[in-house]
């Protein structure tokens, strides 16, 4: 039988009522006690008696045993979840800046306490890739995961490359459709799918990594160059994280631009939409798809976990708690096209080996092979001098399982 859920539930924005939306549907044994919000004097299609602004009429009701946490401030997020959980309370959450932040602290929260935090809708939106990796790939030696986790950044890129839209025209569109934030850096940049990346490597690996270690670059620099090139060569760009085990002892994490053919499962992956690839030792490539933007494709996987709660499900980090040889690393080789102004970028980045450089006007460009060290070292010059970076590796004619296993020897 399942155990009736009195929920507190903080922030009521798109997640919010898309949430709302869709429990109202269902016959669920669960019921939402109180909603805190910020602003008091918004206008709401609920009843007044439902809301509050302080946060203690939520987490202080004995009567409210789940609390849904669904804002956009990471540290009153991060006190909010660790107040519930040391509380008895159960947690849903969707702030994943917040939870790869703090993922050490919140695990520690729950082991201690024996209370549960759950927060598939933090990543990826509709796809269920954090209770797979949890469920079905929890005996499974993976080789790799990678995919496209942002929708605001890629329907930018679908909108550049498919309707020759420019930069900032996409951008706009994106905001106005409420894909992206104001300040858009956390998407564009490759901030958002570096969190999400985090939080799916620990599940996959048992890896906490501390999200500032790993390399993110993102497509502010995109131009009409390198568009053009990728049409030329029948390739599209997206920007994928990618999680790596290259040895019994090393991962890799790293989000980058990235060129895909059209054999690749991303290349059809457009606009608001995720994909998730998982590369498993013995059940090979699978692929999920799914909406990774919008509030009822994320109200949806937030729902997905309050839901599980009634059943007193938790995760069980299973791998993390098994595996203490694996560390994370980025001593890695990547090929990357890189697109530039300055000659002494080039030098600087110590390439070692080109594979193709090509001058022609203003447009410059060279493909070839780099440590990952190399581009975290000189992220401000790549940066100032304008330049846009991509994993290259169809066009540097390389597989890259056999490439990183050749530079897996190393260590």
């Amino acid at each position: 039988m399942s155990k009736k859920l009195n929920i507190g539930l903080f922030g009521f924005g798109v997640v919010g009522q898309g949430l709302y939306d869709i429990i109202k549907t269902k016959h669920l044994n669960l019921e939402i006690k109180k909603i805190a919000i910020k602003d008091a004097h918004k206008q709401r299609s609920l009843p007044a008696h439902l809301f509050t602004t302080e946060r203690d009429e939520l987490l202080n009701n004995p009567e409210i045993n789940t609390i849904v946490e669904l804002i956009n401030d990471t540290e009153a997020a991060f006190e909010i979840v660790s107040r519930a959980l040391s509380s008895g309370k159960n947690v849903v959450s969707a702030s994943k800046k917040m939870i790869a932040l703090h993922l050490k602290e919140l695990i520690d929260l729950q082991q201690k306490h024996g209370t549960s935090l759950l927060y598939e809708g933090a990543v990826c939106g509709s796809i269920p890739i954090i209770r797979n990796l949890e469920e079905y790939y929890d005996n499974e030696l993976l080789h790799s995961i990678s995919g496209i986790f942002n929708g605001s950044s890629n329907y930018i890129l679908s909108k550049g490359f498919n309707e020759n839209m420019d930069y900032d025209t996409a951008l706009k569109q994106a905001q106005d459709l409420g894909f992206a934030e104001t300040d858009p850096t956390s998407d564009v940049g490759g901030f958002d799918a570096k969190y999400k990346l985090v939080i799916a490597a620990a599940h996959a690996y048992g890896v906490i990594v501390n999200p500032d270690d790993v390399f993110n670059l993102g497509i502010q620099n995109l131009a009409a160059h390198d568009l053009q090139y990728a049409r030329e060569k029948n390739l599209k760009i997206k920007l994928v994280p990618v999680a790596k085990e290259l040895d019994d002892n090393h991962v890799a994490l790293f989000v980058l631009p990235k060129f895909v053919n059209d054999k690749e499962f991303l290349y059809n992956v457009e606009y608001e939409y995720n994909g998730v690839i998982v590369q498993a030792a013995f059940a090979d490539q699978q692929f999920f798809f799914g909406k990774g933007a919008g509030g009822h494709p994320t109200g949806s996987a937030v729902l997905s976990d309050i839901a599980a709660l009634r059943y007193d499900y938790g995760y069980e980090y299973k791998k993390a708690k098994e595996r203490t040889s694996l560390n994370f690393t980025n001593n890695i080789e990547l090929n990357i096209y890189l697109r530039y102004e300055d000659e002494a970028l080039v030098e600087t980045l110590n390439f070692t080996h080109i594979h193709e450089r090509y001058y022609s006007g203003g447009y410059k460009f060279v493909i070839g092979k780099i440590n990952l060290q190399n581009l975290i070292d000189n992220q401000q010059l790549i940066a100032n001098n304008k330049a846009f970076v991509a994993f290259a590796d169809q066009l540097a004619g390389v597989n890259l399982a056999t490439e990183t296993a050749i530079v897996a020897e190393a260590f």
